[in-house]
């Protein structure tokens, strides 16, 4: 046997325990990290369970692909798919699921997660190593974000270690959170190329069709679309535009279609199920981004991935995802997304999917952020483990400085 095929066999086998209000059956780049991420380390060999709110009729105990268990806990989400804020009444059910699947490991996902919190905070209380993973950016100005900074401050202010999907990411998180910087890893998110492949038979380049798949809510840059699509037919009476998702802002977007009488090109798809994405994006040519921040943004890489060419707003961590001969960014304002559209018309002669799709198998794989991962639980295990008067010290001073 080699050094390296032992080294591996050698390395500690963590029992872990993923914790969001967000997961399957709703579904976004938090519910789609979560579950190919725990599939990636079953596949290592380590043991997750997944503990999220009930959706539905969906509640208690279930099993996912390669026996990914699911602890469905019966409560319903508050707002926002998110379930309300207990506190104290979370512990005995997560003392329960601790102890049950002797969980070596709590990774707590997204900051707007409040079942996230708690686990992190009673698993602290228990002695158990936690890592929290930050999927989204967040301001310092709003209401909203006030809010949820002063809950990160006290909520990390004991965490092991913190990981980040893009370097802008960190960068705001550590601000928000005051966590030492040594502290955040920045791992990527990646993408199924096996699930998102370009089409066998490519569209037709006589007409251009240009595919937006997002939520459609301020935040996605709804209200960019409604002015952006119709000067771009106005400009190429050859283009049509596909628009996947639902959201508050449809109705903007159904105003604007009936306006400007674009019926015929513009076709609203309303929500589109994660396994029919792929047939959506293999049906265009181009994909449009209008998001006015994202930390990531996986979306840009399934489309990458089905040899699609790219324009986005350069916003976050948007710039981080591709090399710049894939993508084309433009600042968030109308006229500058159609000039950005317009460049990607001239460049679509130049793409060839297939090589598209090659490019980011090699670029983003889900087994290598599951490997990098994997090094942030075994550097969680070496923290040392804080008596409870050193604990309580660290909160305080957090509630005095948020004061």
């Amino acid at each position: 046997m080699t050094g390296l095929a032992g080294k591996s066999m050698d390395r500690k086998k963590h029992r872990i325990m993923m914790v969001s209000d967000f997961f399957y059956p709703n579904f976004g780049g938090v519910e789609n990290h979560i579950y190919y991420l725990s599939q990636c380390l079953l596949k290592l060999g380590h043991k997750v369970v997944v503990v999220t709110h009930a959706y539905g009729n969906r509640s208690g105990v279930r099993y996912m692909t390669r026996g990914l268990k699911v602890y469905y806990v019966p409560w319903r989400p508050f707002v926002m798919q998110n379930s309300f804020p207990t506190l104290f009444p979370s512990l005995p059910i997560i003392r329960t699921i601790l102890i049950r699947e002797r969980i070596t490991i709590v990774h707590g996902h997204q900051a707007f997660s409040t079942l996230c919190h708690e686990a992190l905070m009673h698993s602290r209380t228990m002695g158990y190593r936690v890592v929290f993973t930050d999927h989204s950016l967040y301001g310092f100005s709003d209401a909203g974000s006030i809010h949820m900074n002063k809950v990160l401050q006290f909520t990390l202010a004991d965490v092991s270690q913190a990981i980040c999907v893009s370097h802008t990411s960190k960068e705001n998180t550590v601000l928000r959170s005051g966590l030492p910087p040594e502290k955040v890893f920045v791992i990527p998110n990646a993408v199924d190329t096996a699930m998102f492949k370009p089409a066998v038979v490519q569209p037709s380049r006589s007409e251009i069709v240009i595919v937006v798949i997002s939520r459609l809510v301020y935040r996605k840059g709804a209200d960019l679309l409604v002015e952006v699509i119709p000067d771009v037919c106005r400009l190429h009476p050859n283009v049509r535009f596909i628009v996947g998702g639902d959201g508050p802002k449809r109705v903007r977007l159904e105003e604007m279609r009936e306006k400007h009488s674009l019926q015929d090109r513009v076709e609203m798809l309303g929500a589109v199920p994660h396994a029919q994405v792929r047939s959506v994006l293999i049906s265009g040519h181009i994909f449009l981004n209008s998001s006015l921040t994202e930390a990531f943004c996986i979306a840009i890489l399934e489309a990458a991935s089905c040899g699609l060419l790219t324009v986005s707003t350069r916003v976050g961590g948007v710039p981080e995802v591709l090399p710049d001969d894939m993508i084309i960014l433009a600042e968030p304002d109308p006229g500058d997304m159609v000039l950005a559209i317009e460049r990607a018309i001239s460049m679509l002669p130049k793409v060839d999917p297939q090589v598209m799709h090659n490019r980011m198998r090699e670029l983003y794989n889900w087994h290598d952020v599951a490997k990098r991962t994997e090094i942030v639980y075994d550097r969680a295990l070496k923290c040392p483990n804080q008596n409870l008067l050193d604990r309580l010290s660290r909160y305080i001073l957090n509630i005095i400085c948020s004061i």
